[in-house]
């Protein structure tokens, strides 16, 4: 499982002109599933995004994560995380856990997040979204569990 994660002033997405999710200051989580990940990847993925330390505390340093800024926390199904693009111009997505496997463990994964953290916002899984967000910083990372 991956989480490419954004440091935020704010974002939000919208699926067919109509917003469906926003946060304030947070992170924004692009998540992709791989075949073989499980309820357990998942939780172990999502208490490092949680729990990553990379909002500047009083001295500027990155100390604090996400419930120390008490910030907000938008999850994002995004396949093409998972893409092959080791050869040819083209990427492949035999990595990728099957559809219908993904979206369960999408949805539980964000279950489990509004479980942990009291602001969470999520994307649409299998939709067409756009997504807008002010990368404070910036500020970008690569999870893997």
């Amino acid at each position: 499982m991956i989480a490419l994660i954004q440091r935020t002033a704010h974002a939000r997405i919208t699926v067919e002109g109509e917003e469906v999710a926003r946060i304030g200051r947070g992170i924004l989580a692009f998540i992709g599933i791989e075949a073989g990940d499980s309820p357990e990847t998942a939780d172990q993925l999502l208490d490092r995004v949680i729990r990553y330390r990379i909002f500047p505390d009083e001295a500027g340093k990155m100390n604090l994560d996400l419930g120390q800024i008490e910030g907000e926390l938008l999850l994002v199904p995004q396949f093409t995380l998972i893409a092959d693009t080791h050869k040819g111009t083209r990427p492949g997505f035999s990595r990728g856990a099957p559809p219908d496997q993904a979206q369960t463990l999408f949805s539980q994964t964000v279950a489990m997040a509004r479980n942990r953290h009291p602001q969470v916002a999520s994307g649409v899984f299998g939709a067409d979204m756009q997504v807008e967000l002010v990368n404070d910083g910036p500020a970008t990372f690569w999870l893997e569990s």
